[in-house]
């Protein structure tokens, strides 16, 4: 049975979308890896249409719609068939994002390394509190060193909460890949976002196994 990943978080801007896609991309280089979306925003779906006229879309990825009650079936559905379920949430503590939480082996929440967003984190990590699911932080559009980064780094710590190793920085390759409907690793394969991305899938894979 496949592994299900739910990125979620309740901050707008957060990056979760992006991030959602990037990690689709390249969890597919060796594995079969199913998009979920369930943000009513749909901006997941967008990428995915327009995915499908790009040349450049080298992984093959299944990507689908759904909420509601459908959600939980599909789910386990699609883990039946894909070593990886990655699961779009939408920005608010719903049903939706509720369910979700509940099927996945792994709430992955993407923060800018700013104290708003990890205030903003306290409703989700709330929610896999209480659905006992497993969380990981990952800092999104971080600086490679900064003073507020460091205070945050603790702060985390301090909680016992895990935040990923490695962080994504605030490149404009993942907007350039995700306007064309690609990943980094195909858009540009041997830039420094595809390395990023890369070892932060290397990270999340050591997480979710074991």
């Amino acid at each position: 049975m496949g592994k299900v990943i739910a990125v979620a978080q309740q901050k707008g801007g957060a990056g979760k979308t992006m991030l959602a896609s990037q990690l689709a991309v390249a969890l597919a280089e060796g594995a079969r890896v199913a998009a979920l979306d369930i943000d009513p925003q749909g901006s997941l779906t967008i990428w995915g249409k327009l995915r499908a006229h790009s040349p450049k879309a080298a992984q093959a990825l299944t990507l689908a719609t759904i909420s509601g009650w459908r959600l939980a079936s599909e789910v386990e559905k699609l883990k039946a068939s894909h070593d990886y379920v990655l699961i779009d949430t939408p920005p608010v503590i719903d049903s939706d994002a509720r369910r979700a939480i509940r099927g996945a082996d792994l709430v992955l929440i993407p923060l800018n390394p700013a104290p708003p967003d990890l205030w903003a984190a306290e409703g989700t990590l709330k929610l896999a509190a209480e659905e006992k699911r497993r969380t990981a932080l990952i800092f999104n559009r971080a600086p490679a060193a900064s003073r507020l980064r460091k205070r945050l780094e603790a702060e985390i710590a301090a909680r016992g909460l895990i935040l990923l190793d490695t962080a994504l920085a605030n490149r404009a390759g993942y907007a350039n890949a995700f306007a064309d409907g690609l990943g980094v690793t195909e858009a540009g394969p041997s830039t420094q976002a595809a390395d990023e991305i890369r070892a932060v899938v290397a990270a999340l894979k050591a997480e979710i196994h074991s």
